[in-house]
């Protein structure tokens, strides 16, 4: 997957018109999914340790410039971020 695949991808809207990460898991109380968002970003800080991620990973995002680490990394960087909003959104 490109870097532009990913950068693309982080935008697109869910069937319902909202951006994929804005979903919750069903069934979950909202401080279950809270808590379960606070555990992935503390996973993914752990793997990235030299970068700020913050508590929204949306927004990592959306500050990323691109081209500003090597491409390998890059990609490694944006894929991994866009796996842990992901995972927050299916809420496992």
């Amino acid at each position: 997957m490109s870097v532009l695949d990913l950068v693309l991808r982080r935008g697109a809207p869910s069937a319902e018109g909202r951006p994929v990460e804005g979903r919750s898991a069903e069934g979950r109380s909202a401080e279950g999914r809270d808590e379960f968002a606070r555990r992935v970003c503390g996973e993914l800080s752990a793997e990235l340790p030299d970068e700020d991620l913050g508590e929204d990973l949306s927004d990592a995002l959306e500050r990323y410039e691109l081209g500003s680490k090597p491409r390998c990394e890059e990609v490694e960087y944006l894929d991994l971020v866009q796996e842990a909003i992901d995972r927050v959104a299916r809420g496992h």
